[in-house]
């Protein structure tokens, strides 16, 4: 990778901020990436970074080589009509705006511009995300592997058709809150049983990040994994008695699906500006 290349964020919430803490330990130094946003709330974290901040929008991408669209998915239409006449063959455009599919994004672009949609999620900001991207019609397999070299310290990184970025929108982009629910009910019923509520937080969330870390590294399904920890007449195939008593796979489940269709709807919305 270039170690001259530059990158730039339109937008600095909390997926521009993961990204960008993704990105410095590796190839990519503080001097080469510069971030805009309409106010001054969100940069001073960027600037502790050793990154360059700015309003406007046209400065990121006049200077930039790889784009991060990270805008609410209403203001991307917006993002792109003022900044469309400043961008280039050589410009990467990656947009991580939920629900915005390619075809909008492209039409809301010069002709042939190289697109790219990104779906990271929250744990981007502790370089332990979920990313799935998908390449628009004129981007290549190396602007992928760009891609990948650029966000690999963010987390696991895939690549897939754009049909799964929703899905993942609701597997992981969502998913990440529907775990912490589960904790935050794990951590309430110790409270229920009469341990403090600071102490049940903290082993919910251990629990939590321990049961992840051994899912992930053991490489089992999690079936097998929770089969381990049962044993006959035990506490676990009790408590999970109770779990499947109240539904909750089903109710995960549907979670995921009610997630996934809202991405899918937000994607069906005609966006302003576009050329299609």
């Amino acid at each position: 990778m270039d170690s001259q290349l530059k990158i730039g964020f339109i937008g600095a919430g909390n997926m521009a901020f993961g990204i960008a803490k993704g990105l410095l330990p590796g190839k990519v130094p503080p001097a080469n990436v510069k971030v805009s946003a309409p106010s001054s709330r969100n940069l001073e974290r960027f600037q502790e970074l050793g990154v360059a901040v700015t309003h406007s929008n046209v400065e990121v991408v006049s200077g930039s080589d790889v784009v991060f669209v990270a805008v609410k998915p209403h203001l991307v239409p917006l993002v792109l009509a003022e900044t469309s006449q400043h961008i280039t063959d050589r410009h990467v455009i990656v947009s991580v705006a939920a629900g915005v599919t390619l075809a909008t994004l492209e039409g809301l672009l010069p002709e042939n511009t190289t697109v790219i949609r990104l779906m990271p999620n929250l744990p981007c900001v502790v370089q332990e995300g979920a990313l799935l991207f998908a390449r628009g019609t004129h981007a290549k397999p190396e602007d992928g592997a760009l891609l990948r070299s650029l966000l690999h310290r963010c987390g696991l990184v895939e690549e897939g058709p754009e049909a799964w970025v929703d899905i993942h929108t609701g597997l992981s982009g969502s998913g990440v809150a529907f775990v912490y629910l589960f904790a935050e009910a794990l951590a309430e019923g110790a409270v229920k049983m009469g341990m403090p509520s600071a102490l049940a937080q903290s082993i919910a969330s251990q629990t939590v990040l321990g049961a992840g870390t051994l899912l992930r590294d053991s490489g089992k399904h999690p079936a097998q994994l929770r089969s381990e920890v049962c044993t006959p007449g035990g506490t676990t195939i009790h408590g999970l008695h109770a779990l499947e008593r109240g539904g909750v796979r089903a109710s995960i489940m549907s979670a995921v699906e009610a997630a996934t269709t809202r991405a899918q709807e937000l994607g069906q919305k005609p966006a302003a500006g576009s050329r299609k």
